[in-house]
């Protein structure tokens, strides 16, 4: 069976998380957007574990479900030089022993807890819990891998179980990089909020026996993804090399000269882009044979906005996305699927949008910085706008 998943999120209790991110809220809200699968996120956290237990039934095999959503259990840990690993984990009982060895000062405060755990060690307990790890957004400047190390082995020793590419990256980027060319690459949302242009903004679509953490687990080992589906990476806010101040896109090279210090008195950081070209060994990507297609993507109220010059939140907007809800029943249906003739009849410019992403004919200006890149439409969309993604 297919499955659609988004295995990192984050709970309430995460920093500069919704109050909103509650099983109540997550479970129909994935729904809509068209997921069946969604990972609970800060699966370490000792009140969040609670909440999960009692938001939900357990169907077994490491499956709890809420309102027809199944969730897995997972989590997002920082550990040392700042690098954060994703881990999904088998079930409540090993979740809650895991917690109660990790060494952390935090993790009955922070839904993403903090410890001094290398990235070897880390694996190792994992491992040990049959759980799976690898890099969380594994680019990125801030927390990324690679942001400290140039291997993946540098970091855990030996073969993590996954590689997560973050919003500043794609399959075409990460594939000139030829460490990785064994490893299966997931796509995820890292939602803060239970919004439908949150949660699945980026996905990974599974072929899976059936709805477990063994079958999650063995589709994961033997690489059985089916599809990556993902922002254009250069929406992403870390995608070129910028000032964290002023926004201004920086060349590389004179920023290196410069200290990484900006005219603006800002600090200029690494963009995911030039970091995958330091250890890139090829100029074009080489996919392996089990490389599945990567879909361009972005939220249906993001897009809708982007062409109505309105918020993603305000009447016009979630009127828009409702009517479309209701006639082709998710969000990812209407992304992916959708007779584009049908949707004309609910507007024809969202429409030509959508086509816009299908047919790969978006105009960008790139993120880079801490700030999401800009978006519009070419001359298809006759009202074309330009729109800044929101943060989290």
């Amino acid at each position: 069976m297919l499955v659609n998943a988004d295995f990192h999120i984050h709970s309430c209790f995460s920093m500069a998380s919704s109050k909103d991110m509650l099983i109540k809220n997550m479970a129909p809200k994935s729904k809509l957007k068209g997921l069946e699968l969604l990972g609970t996120g800060d699966a370490f956290h000792p009140k969040w574990l609670d909440i999960i237990e009692e938001s939900t039934t357990y169907s077994g095999d490491g499956i709890y479900t809420a309102e027809g959503m199944d969730f897995v259990l997972t989590t997002e840990v920082e550990a040392r030089h700042r690098i954060h690993h994703v881990i999904i984990i088998p079930d409540m009982d090993i979740a809650r022993e895991f917690s109660k060895i990790l060494p952390s000062k935090n993790k009955s405060v922070d839904g993403r807890p903090k410890t001094n755990l290398d990235g070897t060690e880390l694996l190792d307990l994992a491992h040990d819990h049959d759980c799976l790890i690898g890099p969380a957004h594994a680019f990125t400047p801030w927390t990324g891998m690679y942001k400290y190390y140039d291997s993946i082995y540098d970091c855990y020793g030996q073969k993590p179980d996954f590689v997560e590419l973050g919003l500043s990256a794609d399959t075409f980027m990460a594939d000139c990089v030829s460490e990785l060319k064994d490893f299966p690459f997931l796509t995820n949302s890292d939602a803060h909020s239970p919004w439908p242009h949150r949660l699945g903004r980026e996905f990974n679509q599974l072929e899976l026996e059936d709805i477990s953490y063994s079958s999650i687990r063995k589709a994961i080992k033997n690489r059985n993804i089916k599809a990556n589906y993902g922002l254009v990476p250069n929406l992403g806010k870390y995608h070129m090399t910028a000032c964290t101040k002023c926004y201004r896109l920086a060349d590389p090279a004179t920023a290196k000269e410069n200290k990484m210090k900006c005219s603006c008195g800002g600090t200029i950081k690494k963009g995911v882009d030039f970091r995958i070209s330091e250890i890139a060994d090829f100029d074009k990507p080489r996919h392996p044979d089990f490389r599945p297609k990567y879909v361009h993507l972005m939220p249906l109220a993001e897009i809708i906005s982007s062409v109505h010059d309105n918020g993603v939140t305000t009447k016009t907007v979630q009127g828009i996305w409702q009517k479309l809800i209701d006639s082709f029943g998710t969000e990812i249906t209407v992304l992916i699927d959708a007779d584009l003739d049908d949707v004309k009849k609910i507007d024809s410019e969202v429409a030509l949008a959508i086509k816009s992403f299908r047919d790969n004919t978006v105009d960008i200006i790139p993120g880079g910085g801490g700030k999401y890149g800009q978006i519009c439409f070419k001359k298809e969309v006759k009202k074309s706008k330009t729109v800044t993604l929101d943060n989290f």
